[in-house]
């Protein structure tokens, strides 16, 4: 095989991969003298010429010219009557070059080369290939489906690149099917072995920023800016914004008519609701945005503590917490404040009984409206005695039932 046949012989790796004709070419001369050096211990008497413009490469010996019968080393010298045939003006002590073809080396170091070869392409394209994703940290990527496992997706891009999305990086209502097409972004790209793993996300704050950019062209021009954004992949999200310009409203601008700016990402998200505010530098402001649509009589901001007090009437304290606590906590994160609530309340305030179905068994609060009383003032101005002979309730469940109306209205 000669040197023309032997690059040839990896063209198609070249093509599939885009190793331009100079990459190759060095990692070609790498190649070589890797193998010279485990053929001959060492390529310091060996010069490798490689010429990208032609495709072609040189190997030569460099020889020390020795007294006939002195040779010690045939590889590394030569007696001077065999060198005088090839120049008569050779005299003893001197550098003899000689050039070695590639088919000499013997068709066992030339399998060996291409190993090596194959090896430092796939070397060459990994470390490419970390490089290129490693610039794309916190972009937003598209994925073909390709296997689906029990703790990770493995997707595949148009050029072959493959993404890893773990279990816990997907939004809890994500279902996948093999051959659909799904965005994330790359969070990690990292070597595990020689191979870079490219890891991606769909729960990060970051995709739904990028998710927003991509929506909406006033983010992305950056006439409006996205201050935070927080979330709970797949419930809520809460999104800061403000505007350069006082005559633009941010908010508008990001939700638009009747949502449908914003409606693209919420379906992107498996319909998690965004909540879009208006950032403001007043903590107190700021607080009271990041709570949403609700009443709220006096905010006290500890800054020091980063701690917001909330004073709200009892009736909106449900919508100040939300489900399973997700909207005070999102508007923690969004505002910097640790938000405390404090339910306000009058002597006409009162509770209906039935809110306390979650501790209190039914058929317990049926005893109860048998005789009218419906609410937890009701139940609380009774005395136990008196209670005892108005409902079939034991004295203890009674009593369980007034300490737990106690703790969750009068506090």
């Amino acid at each position: 095989m000669d040197n023309i046949a032997l690059i040839e012989s990896f063209g198609d790796f070249k093509d599939e991969k885009g190793i331009s004709k100079i990459d190759l070419m060095a990692i070609i001369e790498d190649s070589l003298k890797t193998l010279l050096r485990k053929r001959y211990d060492s390529d310091d008497h060996f010069d490798v010429i490689v010429n990208p413009d032609k495709g072609d490469f040189q190997i030569f010996l460099n020889k020390t010219i020795v007294e006939d019968e002195m040779s010690e080393d045939d590889d590394l010298e030569i007696e001077i009557s065999e060198a005088k045939k090839i120049d008569p003006t050779f005299e003893v002590g001197e550098d003899f070059t000689m050039e070695i073809p590639v088919a000499q080396l013997g068709r066992r170091n030339i399998l060996t080369l291409k190993q090596i070869l194959a090896t430092k392409l796939q070397e060459h394209n990994n470390a490419m290939l970390y490089e290129q994703f490693r610039d794309k940290i916190g972009e937003i990527v598209v994925g073909e489906i390709h296997h689906i496992r029990h703790k990770h997706v493995i997707l595949l891009d148009d050029e072959g690149n493959e993404f890893i999305l773990p279990k816990e990086n997907q939004i809890p209502s994500d279902f996948f099917k093999k051959g659909e097409n799904i965005r994330a972004i790359v969070e990690t790209v990292d070597f595990k072995g020689s191979k870079p793993q490219i890891i991606i996300s769909r729960t990060a704050p970051k995709f739904l920023e990028k998710l927003l950019e991509l929506e909406i062209p006033e983010i992305q021009d950056g006439t409006i800016m996205l201050k935070k954004v927080v979330r709970i992949p797949g419930e809520k999200a809460k999104i800061a914004v403000d505007a350069y310009d006082d005559r633009i409203d941010p908010v508008g601008a990001c939700v638009g008519v009747k949502g449908s700016r914003i409606h693209g990402v919420v379906r992107e998200l498996k319909n998690e609701n965004i909540d879009v505010i208006q950032w403001s530098k007043n903590p107190e402001i700021l607080v009271k945005r990041s709570l949403g649509n609700v009443t709220i009589n006096k905010i006290d901001i500890n800054e020091g503590a980063n701690y917001a007090l909330v004073y709200t009437p009892v009736e909106e304290i449900s919508k100040v917490i939300g489900k399973q606590g997700q909207n005070i906590r999102l508007a923690s994160w969004l505002s910097g404040y640790e938000i405390d609530v404090y339910r306000e309340s009058s002597e006409d305030d009162d509770v209906e009984l039935r809110e306390f179905n979650d501790d209190i068994e039914q058929w317990i609060l049926d005893e109860f409206k048998k005789v009218g009383l419906t609410t937890a003032k009701s139940v609380l101005d009774k005395e136990t005695e008196s209670l005892l002979n108005m409902v079939d309730l034991e004295e203890e469940t009674i009593e369980d039932v007034k300490r737990i109306l106690r703790e969750e209205f009068e506090d």
